[in-house]
């Protein structure tokens, strides 16, 4: 799927800004690109790395301004933003990309809360166990969907455990570049 044509990763940036003032909303559009990033390079789709993270970063894009009609105001921002159609197409996860992106996104708001309880606020010390722990417990974080991860992990036909292993480990590998892009805003 290498496509060789795609929006700039600063102008992607710079349309997420647009229509995402709130540091939370910033943030979690960082985290989602740096894991889909490291996601390509792990599955074996390195030449696309940055494709994925374009996606990654943009995929939440209308969800500030517009949360009643999330994802269907987002196709209007891209094309307005000069996003390319592939970027946009709104179908049920069919790539690896889509399914990875389906699986993780949810599943980094978990873990990223889980991380904030730690006494170091970070998910480079943070265990499988631990978050286990936290994802079992239906009270914590009850707003991230235990049951799309669940089928984002099926979706790729992987076991839970190998989902939230290699989300942590994408999120534990680019929490500095994460926390240092967020520091420059």
């Amino acid at each position: 799927m290498t496509l060789k044509e795609y929006i700039a990763r600063d102008d992607a940036f710079e349309l997420l800004k647009k229509y995402n003032k709130d540091p939370f909303h910033i943030q979690h559009a960082l985290t989602v690109e740096a894991v889909m990033k490291w996601y390509a390079n792990e599955l074996g789709y390195g030449e696309d790395a940055e494709y994925w993270g374009i996606v990654g970063l943009l995929h939440d894009i209308d969800f500030e301004l517009y949360p009643a009609e999330h994802c269907l105001k987002a196709p209007e921002l891209l094309r307005d933003g000069g996003v390319s159609e592939d970027i946009i197409h709104d179908v049920a996860p069919e790539h690896e990309m889509e399914k990875v992106l389906f699986a993780a996104d949810e599943l980094t708001g978990l873990i990223w809360a889980a991380a904030l309880m730690r006494p170091s606020k970070s998910t480079k010390d943070m265990e499988l166990k631990s978050l286990k722990k936290k994802y079992k417990s239906k009270g914590f974080a009850a707003g991230c969907s235990r049951e799309v991860i669940e089928r984002g992990a099926a979706q790729l036909n992987w076991e839970l455990e190998k989902l939230l292993t290699m989300t942590l480990q994408a999120m534990a590998a680019t929490e500095d570049e994460i926390k240092a892009e967020m520091e420059n805003l």
